[in-house]
C-alpha cells in the first residue's frame, strides 16, 4: 500500500506538469498532498485509528481528490496570467475571486457525501467509518490549503509571462497547446449544437439511467472479496471410529502433496481437532505460501492451489478433505464463502434435522451455483447411553446425587481441590485408572455407597445400550441447528450462491428453517443498507448545495450528473467480473462526489457569468470552454492516482481492485459524458425554473376603474 501511495503521488505530479508545462506549477499543486496527509494523520491519531489497509485505502483515494482544489487554483491562476499577462500576485487575487465559491461547493459536496458512512453500525459500519473519517479529514485540509497555502505559493513562486505564451511555445509543448486549444473550440461548437437539440439528449440521458438501473440490478452481490492472504487451511474428517493412526496417515498424504507444490513454503498439521469438532477422526492443517513476489500470476494464487488440491484430495477415499481460503475478517467465519444455519424450528428432533441435512446436500449436488458444501460438525457417532433404575436405587438406599457423583468421578473426572507444588498451583482430579474405565463391563468394578454404608456395584443400578448421536449440541437463536459452509464456483458470486441455498431450503420439510450467520449475515445487512446509504448521501449533497446557493435549480442540475458516473463504475465491475461488495459501494460514494465536482466547475462559472448579465446560452458555453481544462486535469489526476489500485497485485489486491475499478470506470464516464451533458442539464433546469418564477412571484395587478382605461370608467368583461 505504501508503494501504491507513492505511485499515485508521482502520477498526479506528471499529469499536472503535462497540462501546465511548469515544474513550479506542478510543485505547488503536488505540495498540497503531503501537507494534507500530515494533517490527516493527526486527525487519525486523535480518533484512535491505526495505519491499516482501510485507512491506507482512504488515503490513496484522497490523493486524487486532495489535489483537485489545488489544480483548480493553479490552473486558473496560470490561465489568467497566460491570457491577460497579469503578474502572479494580481492573477492570483483575480483567480481566487472567481473560484472561491466553486472551491467551497466542491469541498462541501465531497465532505457531505462521506458523512453518512460514519453513522452505520456493525462490522460494515466499522469499515465505512475508517474510510469516511479519513477522507473527510483529508477534504477539510485540502480546501483549507487551497484557499491559503496554494494562493500564497502561486503569488510567490510563479513568474510573470506574456499573454499567449503557451501557444507560442515551440516543439512538442507548442504543438500540444495548439491542438488542445483547437479541440477546446471544437468542443464548444459541439456543445452549442447539443444545446439546440436538448430534448433528444435528455432522452439519451433517460436511456443511460435505465441502463444504470439494469446493471445495478444485474450485478452480483458479495460482502468482502476473497483475498490471497498467503496461507490456507485444510479441514480433515475421517469416518466415525477412525483411529489417530489413520488420521496421521492421511496427513502424510496431504504433506506429500502440499510440499511438492511450487507455491508452498511449509505446513503444520494438528490431529484430534478441526473446525468440525474434536475427535480422533478429525484434523486440521495450516499451509503457508511463499511471498507474493515469488508466485506471480493467477495460476499461483491461493485459489488456484485450492482448486488443484480439491482434485488431488478427491482421490483419497479414507477422508473428506476440504482446503479452505480463510475469510478476510477472521471473526466472521472460518472460510471465505457463505455461512448457513439449518434449524429445527418445530421441535422435530435431531434425526429429522439430519435427514433434512442429507436432503439439502443431495439438492446442492445438482446446483451449479454451489460448491464445497460441508457441515461444520462431526457426523453422528456411537454413544453409550446409561439408563438408571431409580426404583431399585431407592430400594437399596442409594441417592441419585451420590450415584451421579460416583459415575462422574469414575468414568469422567471430578475436581477435588488445589494444592501448591513448588511455585505452581495445581488441581487434584479424581478418576478411575484408564484400564478400568474403557468398556461398558467396567461398570461392575465401580461401587457407590448407600445410606446404610453398604457398597452397591454400579452394574446393579445402571444398564447400558449403544445409540447414535451428535458429538456436540448446536443451537442458533434458540433452535437446534447445523452449521453449513460452502462457496461459489468460478464465475459465480457469493450472493448468487446464497440465493441458490435459499431456493433449496424452500424444498425442505415443513418445520425446517434456516438463518444466515457470520459474513453472510453481514452481507445481507450491507445489501439492505447500501441503497439507503447511497440515497442518504445524495440527499445530503443536494441539501448542502441548496443551502450554499440558496437555489433549487443549481443543485438539481448538479445532481443529474450522478448516474453518468455510476454507469462507468458498474460497467467496470461488469467487465472485470467483480461483485457489488462493501468496497465497491465505497467507490460508488466517491463517484457521487466526484461527478458532482465536475458539474460544479461548469455550473458555478456559468451562474456567475449569467449574474453579470450574459445570456444563458452564452454563459453556459463560456463556462464549458473555460472549465474544460481543469475538469480534464482533475479527472485525469484522480484516474491516474487511483490506477495503481485497479492494477495492483499481492496482499489485499482483490479489495484494491474492487475500489480502483469502480472509481476509475466511474470517473471516465463522469468526465466524458458530463462535459457534454452538464451544459444541457444547466440550461434546461434554469429555463424551467425561470419560466415558473414569474408565476409564483408576479404582483397582483391594480384594479381597473369602470370605463376602460384607468380613471375613465368601464372595464373588460370578467
Amino acid at each position: 500500500m505504501i508503494k501504491t501511495l507513492l505511485e499515485a503521488i508521482f502520477l498526479v505530479f506528471l499529469i499536472i506538469y503535462f497540462f501546465l508545462q511548469s515544474i513550479r506549477t506542478a510543485f505547488i499543486a503536488t505540495m498540497v498532498i503531503p501537507v494534507a496527509l500530515l494533517g490527516t494523520f493527526a486527525i487519525m491519531y486523535a480518533m484512535g485509528f491505526s495505519i491499516n489497509v482501510l485507512t491506507l485505502f482512504g488515503m490513496v483515494l484522497a490523493i486524487g481528490i486532495l489535489v483537485d482544489d489545488a489544480i483548480v487554483v493553479t490552473e486558473n491562476v496560470e490561465r489568467i496570467m497566460s491570457e491577460e499577462g497579469l503578474p502572479a500576485r494580481e492573477a492570483t487575487r483575480k483567480a481566487m475571486e472567481q473560484i472561491t465559491g466553486a472551491l467551497i461547493a466542491i469541498s462541501l459536496v465531497l465532505t457531505a457525501v462521506f458523512i453518512p458512512m460514519a453513522f452505520f453500525g456493525g462490522s460494515v459500519g466499522a469499515i465505512y467509518r475508517q474510510f469516511s473519517l479519513t477522507l473527510v479529514a483529508s477534504m477539510i485540509f485540502s480546501v483549507f490549503l487551497a484557499m491559503s497555502l496554494t494562493p500564497a505559493l502561486c503569488a510567490a513562486l510563479l513568474k510573470s509571462v506574456q499573454a499567449g505564451h503557451h501557444v507560442e511555445k515551440r516543439g512538442f509543448w507548442g504543438w500540444f497547446n495548439r491542438q488542445f486549444n483547437a479541440a477546446t473550440h471544437r468542443y464548444e461548437g459541439r456543445v452549442k449544437r447539443i444545446l439546440k437539440h436538448a430534448p433528444r439528449y435528455l432522452l439519451l440521458y433517460l436511456g443511460i439511467v435505465a441502463v444504470v438501473v439494469w446493471l445495478f440490478w444485474r450485478l452480483p452481490s458479495a460482502f468482502l472479496p476473497s483475498e490471497d492472504q498467503g496461507y490456507l487451511i485444510t479441514n480433515v474428517v475421517l469416518p466415525v471410529g477412525s483411529s489417530t493412526e489413520r488420521t496421521l496417515a492421511v496427513f502424510e498424504q496431504l504433506e506429500k502433496f502440499y510440499l511438492a507444490q511450487p507455491e508452498v513454503e511449509d505446513m503444520i498439521a494438528v490431529a484430534g481437532f478441526s473446525f468440525s469438532g474434536q475427535g480422533q477422526n478429525a484434523g486440521i492443517s495450516w499451509v503457508r505460501l511463499k511471498p507474493w513476489r515469488e508466485r506471480r500470476g493467477a495460476q499461483h494464487s491461493v485459489q488456484a492451489l485450492i482448486n488443484r488440491a480439491f482434485g488431488a484430495f478427491s482421490q483419497i477415499p479414507e477422508a473428506i478433505i476440504f482446503p479452505l481460503n480463510p475469510p478476510p475478517i477472521p471473526e466472521l467465519g472460518v472460510a471465505s464463502g457463505f455461512d448457513f444455519e439449518l434449524q429445527d424450528q418445530a421441535g422435530l428432533g435431531h434425526a429429522k434435522l439430519m435427514e433434512a441435512k442429507e436432503q439439502l446436500f443431495a439438492l446442492a449436488a445438482k446446483e451449479p451455483h454451489i460448491t464445497q458444501l460441508q457441515m461444520q460438525a462431526l457426523e453422528d457417532t456411537p454413544q453409550l447411553k446409561m439408563d438408571v433404575d431409580q426404583t431399585k436405587a431407592e430400594a437399596l438406599g442409594v441417592s441419585l446425587a451420590d450415584l451421579n457423583a460416583t459415575l462422574t468421578a469414575s468414568f469422567g473426572s471430578y475436581y477435588i481441590n488445589n494444592f501448591v507444588n513448588g511455585n505452581r498451583v495445581q488441581r487434584v482430579i479424581a478418576q478411575l485408572d484408564a484400564p478400568y474405565r474403557m468398556l461398558p463391563q467396567d461398570l461392575g468394578t465401580a461401587y457407590v455407597r448407600s445410606r446404610n454404608g453398604a457398597m452397591v456395584p454400579l452394574a446393579e443400578l445402571v444398564s447400558t445400550r449403544w445409540i447414535s448421536g451428535s458429538p456436540a449440541l448446536q443451537h442458533y437463536n434458540g433452535f437446534p441447528s447445523l452449521e453449513i459452509i460452502g462457496s461459489a464456483p468460478p464465475g459465480v458470486s457469493i450472493g448468487q450462491s446464497m440465493e441458490a441455498m435459499e431456493r433449496l431450503a424452500q424444498q425442505l420439510p415443513e418445520g425446517i428453517g434456516y438463518e444466515w450467520t457470520g459474513q453472510s449475515f453481514e452481507q445481507l445487512r450491507s445489501s439492505r443498507e447500501a441503497p439507503l446509504l447511497l440515497l442518504l448521501s445524495m440527499l445530503v449533497v443536494f441539501l448542502a448545495l441548496a443551502a450554499l446557493y440558496e437555489s433549487w435549480s443549481i443543485p438539481i442540475s448538479v445532481m443529474l450528473v450522478v448516474p453518468l458516473g455510476i454507469l462507468g463504475a458498474l460497467l467496470g465491475a461488469e467487465l472485470r467480473g467483480l461483485p457489488n461488495d462493501v468496497f465497491f459501494k465505497v467507490g460508488l460514494l466517491v463517484i457521487i462526489g466526484l461527478s458532482a465536482k465536475n458539474a460544479i466547475l461548469i455550473v458555478e462559472f456559468a451562474k456567475d457569468l449569467e449574474a453579470e448579465g450574459r445570456d444563458l446560452i452564452e454563459a453556459t458555453l463560456m463556462a464549458a470552454r473555460q472549465r474544460l481544462r481543469p475538469i480534464l486535469m482533475t479527472s485525469l489526476a484522480f484516474i491516474l492516482g487511483v490506477l495503481p489500485l485497479a492494477l495492483s497485485t499481492g496482499a489485499g489486491a482483490a479489495s484494491r481492485h474492487d475500489i480502483g475499478t469502480g472509481v476509475v470506470g466511474g470517473m471516465i464516464t463522469a468526465t466524458v459524458l458530463a462535459i457534454f451533458l452538464v451544459p444541457v442539464f444547466y440550461v434546461v433546469v434554469r429555463r424551467l425554473f425561470k419560466r415558473r418564477k414569474p408565476l409564483a412571484t408576479a404582483p397582483a395587478l391594480p384594479p381597473v376603474p369602470a370605463g376602460g382605461a384607468p380613471g375613465k370608467g368601464g372595464g373588460p368583461d370578467e
